[in-house]
């Protein structure tokens, strides 16, 4: 009895068509300030809305544009300034104070194991005696 494959028994992808070129275009050539004057891509620098303040991107950092209320608001910048460095000096002095600390218990604890063992070699050597 002869079989019938249902669907056919190779596997034959259809050929892809070959690749056009990348770009037929002829701007990737050009530096990028001829490409801002050629097409108009100066689009300034950016800026955002967020929570009534506007800010905008300068020299790699958001920066609060003047305004009436940026007086303020840079008065408690320049307070929360002050406070995270005084939180960082005292973290610093926290860590030291840890160090300290974990230095004399290792310490202790290794003259309470030397306390030991010669407390037992003691015990020893006195039921020896008896």
């Amino acid at each position: 009895m002869p079989k019938m494959p249902l669907f056919g028994n190779t596997f034959s992808p259809k050929k892809t068509p070959p690749r056009k070129s990348a770009s037929l275009s002829n701007l990737h050539n050009l530096d990028r300030s001829t490409r801002e004057v050629e097409l108009g891509l100066d689009y300034g620098t950016p800026t955002m809305n967020l929570a009534g303040q506007s800010l905008k991107f300068e020299n790699g950092h958001w920066v609060a544009e003047t305004g009436i209320s940026s007086g303020v608001d840079q008065r408690e910048a320049q307070r929360l300034r002050r406070r995270n460095q005084q939180l960082e000096e005292e973290n610093n002095l926290l860590q030291v104070k840890v160090d300290v600390l974990l230095d004399m218990f290792s310490e202790t604890t290794a003259e309470f194991q030397i306390m030991k063992k010669e407390l037992e070699e003691l015990k020893s050597v006195n039921r020896r005696r008896k």
